[in-house]
């Protein structure tokens, strides 16, 4: 391993695309050390104990500076994405669409209300952040954290006024479409990938896949047990006649079924055990069933159900725990199972960065309220992200660091050239 701050990508470098968008001197002064801070081995990373830390005394700069100052996010946001599509970016890459939750208290901060909480894994009061990561092997890179709106806020403009939500963002958008709104952004400003992936918390939706389909994008994402399909041999009978003479709807000559009837049904033999990569406890290994359908998402039917819609995999998992897992994906007819299953598991990487981002860089430890304090919160915090998975692939490196051990290799203050300010020891 290289020795701390010897070889180490200069902060100063990276953040010069960033630094020519911002505009105003002051924010070029504030931004690298506002990331400083970030990285920074403190133990909270709100702004009382960021701003002590990187600028002593000036407290309410750098608030202004994240709470207030109207920065050129579009610009920032391209930045990054074209920064993510270097590092990780191209025909190997995967795009994982899934959202993070931050644990909050009272009314007044942006976007709060009682919803699913993942991080608790209950409905609380929270705020939720849909997330878009752009990952390859192994390596994620964070290029969109939108804040989701509840009915209540989008349905109360005086509240929305409060805290700042721009007129654009008030209309209320479910989760899925504001990821697809992301997923249009980023692919303006040059993302390229092969797969978008997302648990079934989005796949559960025939709307949003069929989004993605329109889009001419391959999916792999996950669906509850009861996700109905029918058979590629399904056949739709058509020009039957009442006794009226009213001509009737098709109908499909097979009925529907589950997906975990359809998968529960097959014979041992069609369950095979694969390894789609080796972790820090070893191989990653369950027990896979993959074969094609007809998913049951096409026009629906006068009781409801669905006629079959685009032909897909359906693909289940058995874990060695028992746990059962479903996956829907439109990867082309060739593709190999042992692809298909390496694409749907590429899903972790999200996880891991959401994780990060928290554990690492305090993502969730922004105490403001407002839209924009908190949007650009996010940002810098993917900014520092960003940086930090560039160091790993730092030229000299022998071998990839982990990402906290990229942060620990800065020292306990970052290299001299990243700031013109002094650094200081973290308060005790």
């Amino acid at each position: 391993m290289i020795a701390p701050q010897d070889n180490v990508l200069p902060l100063r470098r990276f953040l010069r695309p960033f630094q020519r968008v911002l505009g105003h001197a002051r924010r070029r002064k504030w931004c690298p050390l506002y990331l400083r801070g970030l990285m920074a081995p403190l133990e909270r990373k709100s702004l009382q104990p960021l701003a002590e830390y990187v600028a002593p005394g000036e407290y309410a700069q750098l608030h202004h500076f994240v709470t207030v100052s109207p920065w050129p996010d579009d610009h920032l946001e391209a930045v990054l994405a074209r920064q993510a599509q270097r590092l990780v970016g191209g025909r190997d890459a995967v795009l994982i669409v899934d959202d993070t939750a931050f644990p909050k208290q009272g009314e007044c901060s942006v976007g709060v209300g009682r919803q699913y909480c993942g991080v608790l894994g209950k409905v609380a009061n929270c705020q939720v952040l849909v997330s878009l990561t752009l990952a390859k092997n192994d390596l994620p890179v964070p290029l969109a954290l939108r804040l989701f709106l509840p009915k209540v806020w989008t349905e109360d403009a005086q509240r929305c006024a409060a805290v700042g939500v721009p007129q654009g963002h008030r209309p209320f958008l479910t989760k899925k479409q504001s990821a697809l709104q992301e997923i249009d952004r980023v692919r303006r400003q040059g993302v390229r990938f092969k797969v978008v992936v997302a648990d079934a918390g989005y796949g559960n939706s025939a709307e949003f896949r069929q989004a993605l389909s329109a889009r001419g994008l391959t999916w792999a994402v996950g669906v509850p047990g009861t996700q109905k399909v029918y058979s590629t041999n399904v056949e739709l009978l058509t020009g039957k006649r009442s006794k009226t003479g009213r001509l009737l709807v098709p109908v499909p000559n097979e009925q529907r079924q589950s997906v975990s009837q359809l998968l529960l049904a097959l014979p041992p033999h069609q369950w095979v055990s694969r390894t789609w990569r080796t972790g820090t406890k070893g191989p990653r290994r369950a027990r896979f069933a993959v074969l094609r359908v007809r998913v049951a998402d096409g026009g629906e039917q006068h009781d409801g159900s669905h006629l079959p819609g685009e032909e897909v995999w359906v693909v289940g998992e058995r874990r060695s725990t028992g746990e059962r897992k479903y996956y829907l994906t439109n990867h082309p007819s060739k593709t190999t199972k042992i692809a298909i299953i390496r694409d749907i598991k590429a899903r972790w990487s999200c996880e891991q960065v959401h994780q990060q981002l928290k554990e690492e860089l305090g993502l969730d430890h922004f105490e403001g309220r407002s839209w924009r304090g908190l949007h650009h919160h996010a940002l810098l915090c993917m900014m520092a992200m960003t940086y930090l998975q560039a160091l790993r692939f730092s030229a000299g490196q022998t071998e990839r660091l982990t990402l906290p051990a990229a942060r620990r290799q800065l020292g306990p203050t970052l290299p001299r050239d990243s700031t013109a300010s002094p650094t200081r020891d973290p308060p005790r």
